[in-house]
Formats: C-alpha cells, structure tokens, sequence
C-alpha cells in the first residue's frame, strides 16, 4: 500500500518528489474530498487503471494560477473574466474549454501520448482552479518548473470518497505511491453538511459548443447561442450561477449533458 502523511498546510516535499519523477501517481486533498494527481502519460495510464475509468473520460488540468490557465487554454474576454472572480473569491471552478493551438502542441511535445489520456473525442478538457490549497501548492510549484498536473477523482468510478481518505479504497491505494491526508481540511469547507449532503464534486460547466469550439462573446446581448451551459452541480453552485447571471446575460443548467 502507499505511504500516507499528513498535510502541514505546507507545499509537499514528499508529493513534489513524486510528481517530478516518471509515472508518479499521488493522492491529494481537496475542497470536496480526494483526487489522484499526476503529470505525465504514464502516471495517466496508472491513474486510468486504478480507477477501472473508461478512457473516453479525460482527466482535469489542474491550474495553480491565472497565468497558467490564460497559457494553457483558449478564452473569451467574458470567460476571463468570470475566472478571475473565482479565482478573487477562492472558489472551485471547472470549465469545459479548448486548448489553445501552441500549448497543445507542447502537450504532444511531451512525446508520451498524454493528449490521448487529456482531451476528449473533440480536443477540449475540463480546466480547474482553485481545486483546494495542497493541491494548488504542487500545482504552482511543478507550473514553474516546466510540467503540467492532471488528476480525477480518487474514488472508485461512480463512487464519493465522501471526504475520507479512508473512501479512495484499497485499490486506488494500492496503486499510488503516496497519500497526502487532511480530512479536518475537506470538513472545513463544508462545516454545515453531512456526509450524506455534503458535494463530493465541484461545478462544471461547459464553454464549448458540441464541435468543441469556444462560445461567442455575448456583449451583453440577449439570446446568445451556444452559451455557457452548467453541466456539473457541486460545491458553491449558488455563486457560480449568480456570477454566471453578472458575466453572461444567456446561460443554461443541462446536469450531466457532457456525460
């Protein structure tokens, strides 16, 4: 089984070592529970195998600031935007959007094959911030060196955590090298719920159109088409659709509809 630590609130020697090195594979805390978390094709290929995921569902990137996310990812004015009031707020934000043409290349320049394992049929991935601080800290951390961080869920596919590093299961343990644990962390976010309310997942919501290509800049007109369509429900969904309503004067809520 992995090694476990707990988390100080301090950037992790151990995970950093991890996630430099080929194939690393970690477990992470975050707002809504645990995550597995690593930075190349072969750490990819482990993640997918512990996890029994199908391959057409690709993992999140992980971005430990603003500057990686406009780097890394086509956006709209309006959709900066939007970020940046999360990322101001300190709340967990995941949209579905395009790669821009030059960090895609560098995705392939890799040369492992890790944008088979990242993007969907149609190019595009699920770009996070503000996931929870000790993932944000590697994050950042492993930015500024030159390396990406993907992860997903360490559960059981279909299955919560339910905030417990006790809930990744034995063989999502068996398959990492390391746990980083801070359950008191993942009950702070949610002080008010049970495990049976609490969100297990952060909102998600969609800025491509079925082809994939990035929505049109409303300018506050109304009824434009295709628009942002939450696709997720999760932690401070009440705030995320409240700023949709100030950035986007059309929007709209299809649970599930990317899956």
């Amino acid at each position: 089984m992995a090694e476990h630590i707990q988390w100080d609130g301090q950037l992790s020697e151990a995970g950093l070592e991890i996630l430099r090195g080929d194939g690393g594979c970690i477990v992470c805390p975050t707002k809504v529970g645990y995550i597995i978390m690593t930075s190349d094709k072969a750490g990819l290929e482990r993640k997918f195998e512990a996890k029994e995921r199908k391959r057409s569902k690709p993992g999140v990137v992980l971005c430990g600031s603003m500057e990686e996310l406009r780097e890394l990812a086509q956006l709209t004015p309006e959709i900066d935007a939007f970020y940046q009031k999360h990322w101001d707020d300190d709340v967990l934000l995941g949209c579905i959007l395009p790669w821009k043409p030059e960090a895609y290349e560098k995705l392939k320049a890799y040369g492992d094959g890790r944008e088979e394992l990242m993007t969907d049929a149609r190019g595009t991935s699920c770009f996070v911030i503000k996931f929870g601080v000790a993932g944000e800290q590697l994050a950042a951390q492993l930015w500024s060196e030159g390396k990406m961080v993907y992860a997903s869920s360490a559960n059981p596919s279909g299955k919560g955590n339910r905030g417990s590093f006790k809930g990744i299961g034995e063989r999502i343990e068996s398959h990492v090298d390391l746990v980083i644990e801070a359950d008191d962390y993942v009950a702070s976010i949610q002080p008010d719920k049970t495990v049976e309310t609490r969100y297990e997942q952060g909102v998600m919501v969609s800025m491509v159109d079925a082809e994939g290509k990035l929505i049109p800049v409303q300018n506050g007109e109304r009824s434009i088409s295709p628009a942002p369509v939450v696709i997720r429900k999760g932690l401070d969904i009440d705030k995320i659709m409240m700023n949709l309503s100030e950035y986007f004067t059309s929007w709209d809520y299809r649970q599930g509809e990317y899956y």
